[in-house]
């Protein structure tokens, strides 16, 4: 029998994956499911045939730097890859390896939670109702924002995006949206939704931003403190993509001030810590990077590194490879 390939898993996954993982691989699992140190990590390049790691690991050139000379394939946990100098990566030979297609939903599903959460307010009164603050109901009580009839301005319009797009419309909201590409006139008028070809613009009008790009050096800080001076006063953001596509420090100064109405956040800049302003403010819901939180879905983000791992270790090519922009 031929001898198993040495993968290492830097976190916990759900017991279906790692048992399976188990049977297949000679597997190294994280049990105590604590993020991995950076001399860990290089350990783990270093005498690894696979690494499958996750967000929470800075997988940067130096740790690259480390690899071992059977380390071929970093078959990531996950749809992002912000974390992974990829550019290093294939210099290294290595190859990259994500798990598309399986948390569109899940994902939509939180986004579209945050659009109703922000302006109803809902977590401002869930905190008082926990802090024995209610005294029972006011006609002039926590009174949030209608979304039925709002512009929604989703910044991102691929699988999440367009997700987000169709639940939204289902709640009586006007599909706004700035993308690289313009949707085909088929998924537009499906959609009922108006393209702007300037981001800067379309922020203007929105009563309701939802961020849902990737992180890329091109979208870091893409809502800039600039960006966010165009905002309406009224307008609430939601980001459920990537912290570091908006500039934490001058959105929490917005809030601060009440330039702008209210946030929804579901990830961070610098995760797991989150801007002190960001945690002292009402206006703001923050929830600790849920969108793909579903058993189901972590299920099928196993079972795509499953087969990424199992094809490439095969000798074919993995279906998910992930290629740098070499632009």
């Amino acid at each position: 029998m031929a001898e198993k390939p040495k993968v290492i898993v830097t976190r916990k996954l759900p017991d279906a994956v790692e048992t399976r993982m188990m049977e297949l691989f000679d597997t190294q699992l994280n049990l105590e499911d604590a993020p991995l140190s950076q001399d860990q990590l290089g350990a783990a390049f270093a005498t690894a045939d696979v690494v499958v790691p996750t967000v929470t690991d800075n997988i940067d050139a130096e740790i690259i730097s480390r690899a071992g000379p059977k380390l071929k394939l970093i078959a990531n946990f996950g749809v992002g890859v912000n974390h992974i100098d990829i550019v290093a990566a294939n210099k290294k030979g290595l190859v990259i390896t994500n798990t598309p297609d399986v948390l569109t939903e899940d994902t939509a599903d939180l986004t579209m939670a945050l659009i109703i959460m922000g302006p109803r307010r809902m977590s401002e009164g869930e905190r008082m109702l926990r802090a024995g603050g209610w005294d029972g109901w006011a006609p002039t009580q926590h009174l949030g924002h209608r979304i039925n009839g709002k512009r929604l301005g989703i910044i991102g319009m691929g699988r999440i995006g367009t997700a987000v797009a169709r639940r939204a419309l289902g709640f009586g909201i006007a599909i706004h949206y700035h993308n690289r590409m313009r949707l085909s006139g088929e998924l537009e008028a499906e959609l009922e939704a108006t393209y702007w070809e300037n981001l800067d613009q379309m922020i203007r009008h929105m009563d309701i931003l939802s961020v849902n790009c990737p992180l890329t050096p091109d979208t870091h800080h893409l809502l800039s403190e600039k960006r966010l001076a165009m905002l309406q006063p009224h307008c609430f953001v939601v980001n459920a993509a990537r912290g570091g596509i908006i500039d934490e420090a001058a959105l929490a100064g917005a809030l601060k001030r009440g330039d702008i109405g209210g946030a929804a956040l579901d990830v961070f800049e610098n995760e797991p810590t989150v801007h002190a302003d960001l945690m002292g403010l009402e206006n703001v819901v923050l929830l600790p990077h849920l969108g793909s939180a579903t058993l189901e879905g972590r299920i099928d983000m196993g079972e795509k590194v499953i087969v990424n791992v199992k094809t490439f270790i095969d000798g074919h090519k993995p279906p998910d490879r992930v290629l740098p922009n070499l632009k």
